[in-house]
């Protein structure tokens, strides 16, 4: 395969080169890359804005992860972000700090992988920068999205007795990074090294390539659905539900046999000796929705069951506390084991 050195294009030849096929969609996306910066227009509604950094070594391992993927995901995750405000992304800025050891065909698929993200969720690439780099590689993204003001969802807004509920099922990427960092383990002994991912897919392509949920925000307008607090699980369960009940000043109780979990999940769980639930609680990544609604919408939002919605327990007044309610009907309090990337020592 062809390798062409970054430096044969420069800096801004490289921004041209990697950006030369967008175009843009949106009719709020007037202006994008191409000048000092780009120019968008909302008149009528808010501006939502989210950025995110992912640092090689500490956000991804480019020993399994490839890059096509990486420009899929980098890009999803912020779109996350945006749809847990229940809201709709429009735009992005993607920055690079990049290592001699990167060639710019490196660049084109993590592009491919970008540009494929945001055709399948309708977002503009307008705009970005891209720097050297002596610590590998570097991706910082900003995205731009638009709400509705009365349907703007906070993390504060969560009441008592509201409904607590999750979409999709939790633990499935971390049992995926677990699968990716055994066999990695592996490899690093054998000369002739063919990984073991039968069976297990559905794991792998949860932490390769996850999706953010668009079609749930999609369901919630058709449904008339507003949830008075939202967030997305990209610190696991715990952590999210902590973070709304601590910014509204509310308690939880959530029952541990209603925490949706995939049988692969299970599985390897199983095989790695780990408590599932634990899994699902504190593993992170998800990108799932976790958010409350009025108790009056639980037969409207049950119907909805069969759409990836389920409920997992009911908002409770601040002095109750946090709280898990296992199989066996004993509380504990929930914490926020999440991985914490400051206090990482990967």
């Amino acid at each position: 395969m062809k390798r062409t050195e970054i430096a044969e294009l420069g800096e801004f030849g490289l921004i041209e080169h990697l950006t030369k096929n967008i175009k843009l969609v949106n009719s709020s996306s007037e202006k994008g890359v191409g000048d000092d910066a780009a120019v968008m227009s909302y008149p009528d509604k808010k501006v939502l804005m989210t950025t995110d950094l992912l640092l090689e070594g500490i956000h991804f391992d480019l020993m399994y992860v490839p890059m096509k993927h990486l420009g899929y995901k980098s890009a999803v995750v912020n779109f996350s972000d945006i749809y847990a405000m229940n809201g709709q992304p429009k735009q992005i800025t993607v920055s690079l700090g990049i290592s001699k050891r990167f060639s710019v065909e490196d660049l084109d698929e993590f592009y491919e992988g970008l540009s494929l993200a945001c055709q399948h969720y309708g977002v503009d690439i307008v705009g970005g920068d891209t720097s050297s780099s002596l610590t590998g590689l570097t991706i910082s993204i900003t995205c731009i999205g638009e709400a509705e003001d009365d349907r703007i969802a906070y993390r504060n807004g969560a009441k008592n007795t509201d409904l607590i509920c999750v979409t999709g099922d939790l633990g499935a990427a971390y049992m995926g990074l677990q699968l990716l960092e055994r066999e990695k383990a592996v490899f690093k002994g054998e000369a002739d090294f063919a990984p073991d991912f039968s069976g297990k897919e559905y794991l792998l392509e949860r932490q390769l390539k996850p999706e953010a949920r668009k079609d749930i925000i999609e369901l919630f307008e058709s449904n008339g659905i507003v949830p008075t607090s939202m967030i997305d699980i990209s610190d696991g369960l715990s952590s999210e539900a902590m973070h709304i009940c601590k910014q509204s000043g509310v308690g939880c109780r959530i029952f541990e046999e209603r925490i949706p979990i995939d049988y692969q999940t299970a599985v390897m769980a199983e095989q790695f000796n780990m408590n599932v639930t634990t899994v699902a609680l504190n593993g992170g990544e998800d990108y799932e929705l976790l958010f409350t609604i009025p108790l009056y919408m639980h037969e409207k939002i049950s119907e909805l069951k069969d759409k990836g919605i389920h409920v997992i327990g009911h908002v409770t007044d601040i002095s109750l506390g946090m709280c898990l309610q296992t199989r066996d009907n004993t509380e504990i309090e929930l914490k926020a084991q999440g991985w914490n990337t400051l206090n990482s020592k990967k």
